[in-house]
């Protein structure tokens, strides 16, 4: 051993100290346990950022984002948000219904801006359509429908539901894409008919109902299993 010491110019008492049993460190134990109980207790879908703030504010340890992440990286655990991705973005704007507003999230009372979009969710042997009602001002969703056709008649419910479940509110601005069933003329009647006026994202920009666009990546990310309901 002293030769290979020398050989790779390590000093025996370092050699030493590396083969002595080393004591566990019991504070990083209980910080990696934390980790873990709050990525569960996120279902998954928390980063390092967001588990720091956790065990910080819930068990009154102090832990910062870089310690987290390579606490992570010790329990092979991962967040599972989806990674950024580029969108296409088109200039075209529909004329009859002009984009009122053009990307004004920050609302200052409830009841004022509903944004509305369908997305697919597998349940088994088909895909099934949920259309979502959500209100600006708290990012609450007030209303939803699923159906097996993403349809008028689908997202006119969500909107129904929600109408009802907010005591008939009066003047609300409604904001969605350019799809078929917000554009239709029994959709735009259960607009006129509770009093609300339209406004339509431009064709492409999917930014300008960015709102709904991440309520469903958060839904799908967090609480939808990735191999989607069994029925």
């Amino acid at each position: 051993m002293k030769t290979l010491c020398r050989i790779f110019n390590v000093h025996r008492s370092s050699y030493r100290y590396w083969c002595r049993p080393k004591e566990p460190d019991i504070e990083r134990t209980i910080k990696r346990s934390l980790v873990s109980e709050a990525w569960n207790v996120s279902g998954g879908s928390a980063g390092a950022r967001t588990i720091a703030t956790m065990v910080t504010n819930t068990h009154n340890v102090k832990l910062g984002r870089w310690l987290a992440g390579k606490l992570m990286k010790e329990l092979i655990i991962v967040s599972c948000q989806e990674r950024k991705h580029k969108y296409n973005r088109g200039g075209n704007e529909r004329i009859d219904i002009p984009n009122l507003l053009n990307r004004q999230f920050a609302v200052t009372k409830p009841d004022q801006v509903w944004c509305g979009d369908v997305t697919y969710i597998w349940t088994g042997s088909r895909w099934a359509y949920l259309a979502v009602v959500l209100d600006l001002f708290a990012r609450k969703p007030v209303g939803w429908a699923m159906s097996f056709a993403p349809d008028s008649e689908l997202t006119a419910k969500a909107l129904q539901m929600a109408w009802e479940l907010r005591g008939h509110p009066k003047q609300v601005m409604f904001h969605s894409d350019q799809g078929s069933h917000y554009t239709s003329r029994q959709y735009r009647q259960a607009l006129w008919r509770y009093q609300m006026t339209q406004s339509i994202s431009r064709r492409g920009n999917c930014w300008d109902n960015s709102p709904m666009e991440r309520f469903f990546r958060s839904l799908k990310t967090e609480w939808v299993p990735t191999t989607g309901y069994q029925s």
